[in-house]
């Protein structure tokens, strides 16, 4: 469930921010970008959930 809702908010915030930008430069809004943005998201996110912010079991 955790790493659905990390997809699900990295598809929703790199739209979000593709969608503000193209429409301030008047450029046309296209896809693509916004997949490969949410894609880097939701590795960063991972590695740093899971790797480096990691709980000690003490």
């Amino acid at each position: 469930m955790r790493y659905l809702m990390t997809i699900v908010w990295a598809l929703l915030i790199s739209f979000l921010v593709s969608y503000v930008l193209t429409s301030m430069a008047g450029e046309t809004l296209t896809f693509a970008p916004i997949f490969v943005v949410a894609i880097l998201f939701i590795i960063v996110a991972t590695v740093i959930g899971d790797g480096i912010l990691k709980e000690s079991k003490e």
